[in-house]
């Protein structure tokens, strides 16, 4: 994929950051506490309003969880939408030496993400979508794609975010998306399908779809 394609994406960017107000970074009273366990691992991490399932793991994460299958030992994964790192910080724990990124156009979601990763013992690169981009751009795409996409920006905001990303993804990576099936899941692996991305259900669990998408 070319640098002119990616910078043709700009527009999607844009359209993600008209859907969210990018708060400040939460203060000590703003935080709650969430007690969980991650690939194994029982951790006390860090959520705040604003930032999405702000007190608890939600069910649609959970699935992805349970039901993804064990990421490579090694290779470049990202985290798209991390919110307060959940999924970035268990491809760490189960991939150490992976290069794990975590992109969020939240900074409050951001921060969380490095103080949760902190606490967890792991290291990712958290950044915005540009810098993200960049970065990817520069270790030539992506092995692996995690995501619990964020459906409440709307179908079409959701598919430019999609068309931004998996462009992103090497020969033999892989997206492992999560989405409810009363949120579109179906209708959306269909579309996946029509944009040339093969995309077929892993799970399907809870009211929500486990999906493998492929590079084109």
């Amino acid at each position: 994929m070319t640098a002119a394609h990616y910078e043709g994406k700009n527009n999607s960017l844009e359209m993600m950051e008209q859907y969210f107000t990018n708060q400040p970074v939460a203060s000590a009273e703003e935080r709650t506490r969430i007690t969980l366990s991650l690939a194994g691992k029982e951790l006390i991490l860090e959520g705040a309003e604003g930032v999405f399932s702000a007190r608890h793991l939600d069910k649609a994460t959970a699935v992805l969880l349970a039901s993804a299958p064990t990421p490579p030992a090694a290779g470049t994964f990202l985290d798209l939408g991390c919110g307060w790192g959940p999924l970035a910080i268990s491809l760490g724990l189960l991939s150490p030496s992976a290069q794990v990124l975590a992109v969020d156009v939240s900074e409050r979601a951001r921060d969380l993400t490095r103080t949760n990763a902190q606490r967890a013992g792991v290291s990712i690169q958290v950044g915005t979508p540009e810098e993200i981009l960049a970065t990817t751009k520069a270790a030539g795409g992506v092995d692996l794609i995690w995501s619990n996409p964020p459906v409440r920006i709307g179908k079409k905001a959701l598919q430019e975010l999609l068309l931004t990303w998996l462009p992103l993804l090497k020969s033999g990576g892989e997206a492992i998306l999560v989405m409810g099936k009363n949120l579109g899941a179906d209708s959306m692996q269909k579309w996946l399908c029509a944009q040339g991305y093969p995309t077929r259900r892993l799970a399907s669990k809870k009211g929500f779809r486990l999906l493998s998408v492929s590079p084109a």
